[in-house]
């Protein structure tokens, strides 16, 4: 049992280790991290592509990194510094960017390669945790990535090193794809088939409440006729209409509730004197997660759907969205 506490107790310092690990990268966002965000945009615009090198559990972070561009539509590949100076140097063009990760910066497969890579007009940009080291010397941009410590007792195991570069690598490739306008339609463009590119393309319209799910009431009605459909329905809430069947309001159980503390003949009134005037509602075309952060926003539990000309044709809940794993 005590050694069970005693491997608990290692592993928290671990995360502790790797987290503080990321937050001292904070203080590396700086100009030459801006200039490297512009030269990788500059190299997209002029059809180059993101290759990414690096040995061992560096090469094994590049990966990823070259993966995480490759999903915000940014041509990326990962070349192995030893095949580099065996013919794969042949893939690699002056348009290109070589993003180059080692934290030593003295990788002797990166010393062979590099001169060539520069005699070829290409840019390159190094992730590092040592500065003034072989690989800055033949790069246009140094990220710094420096550790107090790795999270291996001995000092050994690259651990905090490795989360360092992969966290600054994340934040290299995600602020470009801020600065280059990247959208959720985008994501789910590169992810046809991922859940979560299905999320970012999923409708209001497919989601929402219709028919007999969706109680609608004419203004003049009372609250207690209201109050019926509410029950029968389980939903809690009454989109309101006027005379042309468009929407004026809203009335939820919870308004309800709440009259009835300062109201004692609420059951008798129009809706039109208690509801919510001039609701916020969302359009069936609407992505489901815009109305995700409606319903966020507004600390609401659902929304009136309504047509292009204002007409209630459903209503949209937070459980049907929890139910297609949009919360």
């Amino acid at each position: 049992m005590e050694k069970t506490k005693d491997i608990a107790k290692f592993a928290k310092e671990v995360l502790m280790i790797e987290a503080q690990a990321v937050r001292e990268q904070v203080k590396h966002i700086n100009k030459g991290f801006l200039a490297s965000v512009s030269l990788v945009d500059k190299v997209i615009n002029n059809s180059g592509r993101i290759i990414i090198t690096g040995m061992g559990k560096s090469g094994l972070i590049g990966r990823k990194i070259s993966a995480t561009f490759a999903s915000i539509g940014i041509p990326s590949n990962f070349i192995h510094p030893a095949e580099i100076v065996h013919g794969d140097l042949g893939m690699i063009t002056g348009r290109d960017l070589m993003l180059v990760l080692s934290y030593s910066g003295e990788s002797e497969e990166l010393k062979k390669a590099l001169p060539a890579i520069k005699d070829m007009g290409t840019k390159i940009i190094s992730i590092t945790g040592r500065a003034n080291s072989f690989i800055t010397k033949f790069s246009d941009q140094v990220l710094y990535a420096f550790i107090k410590k790795e999270a291996c007792p001995y000092n050994l195991v690259p651990s905090a090193s490795t989360t360092a570069m992969l966290a600054m690598g994340d934040a290299l490739a995600l602020s470009v794809s801020r600065l280059r306008g990247f959208k959720r339609e985008d994501y789910a463009r590169f992810h046809p088939g991922g859940i979560l590119g299905s999320k970012v393309t999923l409708k209001v319209e497919k989601v929402m409440r219709t028919g007999a799910a969706n109680p609608v009431m004419n203004q003049d009605a009372s609250v207690e006729k209201g109050l019926e459909v509410m029950t029968k329905t389980k939903l809690g809430a009454l989109s309101i209409v006027d005379s042309k069947n468009r929407l004026v309001g809203y009335f939820t159980d919870g308004d309800l509730r709440r009259k009835l503390q300062t109201e004692k003949n609420i059951l008798a009134r129009k809706l039109k004197d208690v509801m919510t005037k001039n609701p916020k509602c969302i359009t069936g075309d609407k992505l489901a997660l815009d109305a995700a952060e409606m319903i966020n926003k507004y600390n609401c539990d659902n929304l009136p759907v309504v047509d292009n000309k204002g007409k209630p044709v459903g209503i949209i809940d937070e459980r049907d969205l929890i139910v297609v794993g949009i919360q």
